[in-house]
């Protein structure tokens, strides 16, 4: 359903998603809206640990914070006092349809779904180019193994990548639908701010992210002793130092990296900032890195969206549907085995880790290499 306009919407609010990597999945379709409304003032109502993401973003004029257990009738009362008179919901949940209905702003678009219909005025159809993430049942999977069939992400277009889930909804308002790359924006102040932080050494020619965890579960996980042997082989063939990234849950995974590293201790040559960081500091932090080798989670998203290369192992998830920056993007490795299995979207793998255990530490190496040397 397209929404026409007598005006243009003066302030629009844009009810943001809760994980990270789809909040940067979202900006395309914010940069879009923009180009729509060049002179619109646009809200973004997000998690308050997501605020400081769209910190100069041109997009958005300024955020709302959602704190966490923060009630429903609450958050619509924030939203009352902003006169509002646009809603975009990018999340298909009802509640976010509720906020904005109590808040009383006349016009609330968002995709079509049941338990919330009546309190949106514009629902959009899913778009003709969704490909559900549907996870597989451990029998399927056994059955899989046995007689294998395509996989679910062989020969999907472009434009299944998730982008285009908040574009189309955007493009119903009159957005330009074609895709941008995810952007998000760090001042160089903060940068170096960050850059002077770290603990001094010899100069080298490379700075190189190693981001091992993944919070939606270990079936994302690349082993961690594989990071540590890429990290040690890299160590022998360029002039490289190491910083590790991790949320507070990936504290002991990153100190358990630190010891599998044979690389000399007391010089500088790896940093673990894991459990260190606010989000700002984690954006500044992937910027000066030349390149990250990451597991599919928020950070490759964050590091993407900032410029930096990424090197990314995938098993129990596609690269086609949510991988970093837009399809085809040449600076990106995202490497894959042959497992049958694979996408399964699993939090935890049901049988041998096949996916994950069949990309070799050759060749990640060998990526990481490559990257560093922006593809040639």
């Amino acid at each position: 359903m397209a929404v026409s306009f007598q005006q243009p919407p003066e302030r629009i609010l844009v009810r943001g998603v809760n994980w990270l990597g789809d909040a940067v999945m979202t900006t395309p379709a914010l940069i879009r809206l923009r180009e729509k409304f060049p002179d619109a003032r646009i809200t973004l109502l997000t998690p308050e640990k997501l605020r400081d993401l769209y910190l100069h973003h041109p997009a958005v004029n300024e955020t709302i914070g959602v704190a966490v257990g923060e009630g429903l009738l609450t958050v619509s009362d924030k939203l009352r006092s902003g006169n509002f008179d646009l809603a975009v919901l990018f999340p298909n949940s009802p509640r976010s349809a509720l906020e904005v209905y109590f808040a009383g702003i006349p016009r609330r678009v968002g995709y079509a779904r049941p338990w919330r219909n009546l309190f949106l005025t514009h629902q959009v159809p899913s778009r003709s180019g969704h490909v559900p993430m549907r996870k597989r049942t451990p029998g399927e999977i056994r059955r899989l193994i046995v007689q294998p069939r395509a996989s679910v992400s062989q020969n999907l277009p472009a434009t299944a990548h998730h982008v285009h889930e908040y574009l189309h909804l955007v493009s119903a308002l009159g957005a330009n639908p074609e895709p941008v790359p995810p952007a998000l924006y760090m001042p160089p102040n903060e940068v170096l701010r960050t850059a002077w932080s770290l603990p001094q050494s010899a100069a080298t020619d490379y700075l190189i992210g190693l981001n091992p965890g993944a919070e939606y579960g270990p079936a994302k996980r690349w082993p961690l002793e594989r990071f540590a042997q890429v990290a040690n082989e890299l160590y022998g063939k360029i002039s490289c130092q190491f910083l590790i990234f991790g949320g507070t849950g990936d504290v002991s995974l990153a100190e358990q990296l630190v010891t599998l590293l044979p690389i000399p201790a007391g010089k500088g040559h790896v940093v673990s900032l894991a459990g260190k960081t606010s989000l700002r500091d984690l954006m500044a932090g992937l910027k000066l890195c030349d390149v990250l080798l990451t597991n599919d989670t928020g950070p490759m998203h964050l590091a993407a969206a900032l410029g930096t290369p990424v090197v990314v192992p995938f098993g129990s998830t596609s690269p086609e549907l949510t991988g970093p920056g837009l399809p085809g993007d040449p600076q990106h490795r995202l490497l894959k085995s042959n497992a049958v299995c694979s996408p399964c979207f699993l939090r935890e793998c049901p049988i041998d880790f096949r996916c994950m255990k069949g990309i070799t530490v050759e060749r990640v190496v060998s990526a990481v290499i490559q990257a560093t040397a922006g593809g040639e």
